[in-house]
């Protein structure tokens, strides 16, 4: 199974609707099963840019797409828009051996995100229901602080209560967004895959447009990032080598 990683759209003031067409030609390519996109669909939670966005959306050619809500998308009570434009389903049994998990962490107002005791407590009996599958849970705050994005006072707040639901439950992947920034950390079984800015012009420092690809067979999983219009790496290589990118 091929899942794709899209994260902080940003459709509006901020979106490179160029950068975009090359991601739809690129990701339509792969062909994949699925494409999730970790948050910040919009960029001011706007109706114009709901609109824009669940058009482009549709040059896409996949079997299911899977959005869930960022912080600028819960903008100017955009979370009541997102419903409308973007329903999606909290559990989603992918095939016979993959479940994907969604968790919501945006809450109007507010730009640092938030899981919640009964949001974790369900996450947490969720996973437990899915022993022999591999598991995927998808939000869109960083769980964990990154390299070379400052410092952080915009992470899930209650991170350490999260971290111990998706480790206790035996989570394989946990996906994120948020800080336009690529990376990963791996705690064994779990990895926690952080995706780049998909088609924002604000990214961080020499890092560009990305997106991430996730290859399961057999119950393994290989995550890859795709520099926009570059290279294809393994996430590995982009946490052990940082001069891949800013390359001329």
């Amino acid at each position: 199974m091929i899942i794709v990683q899209l994260s902080d759209l940003h459709v509006g003031s901020q979106f490179l609707p160029e950068v975009f067409e090359t991601v739809v030609k690129e990701v339509n390519e792969l062909n994949p099963d699925v494409i999730v996109i970790t948050g910040d669909l919009a960029n001011e939670g706007l109706m114009k840019e709901y609109k824009k966005c669940k058009s482009l959306l549709t040059k896409f050619n996949t079997k299911k797409i899977i959005s869930i809500s960022g912080n600028h998308d819960y903008r100017n009570t955009g979370y009541l828009l997102f419903k409308k434009f973007f329903p999606f389903q909290t559990v989603n049994e992918l095939d016979d051996d993959i479940v994907l998990v969604t968790v919501g962490t945006a809450r109007p107002d507010r730009n640092e995100g938030e899981v919640g005791y009964r949001q974790n407590l369900w996450l947490e009996r969720t996973m437990k229901k899915y022993k022999d599958k591999v598991k995927i849970v998808a939000m869109h705050h960083h769980l964990i602080p990154i390299p070379d994005t400052g410092s952080d006072q915009l992470t899930v707040v209650d991170a350490g209560d999260v971290l111990r639901t998706v480790l206790d439950t035996q989570v394989d992947l946990v996906l994120c967004g948020h800080k336009h920034r690529p990376w990963a950390w791996n705690f064994g079984k779990l990895t926690v895959v952080n995706a780049g800015a998909a088609t924002s012009e604000r990214v961080r420092g020499l890092f560009e447009n990305t997106y991430n690809i996730l290859t399961i067979s057999n119950k393994k999983v290989q995550v890859d990032l795709k520099i926009v219009d570059g290279k294809r790496l393994h996430i590995d290589e982009i946490v052990n080598n940082y001069s891949q990118f800013g390359e001329e």
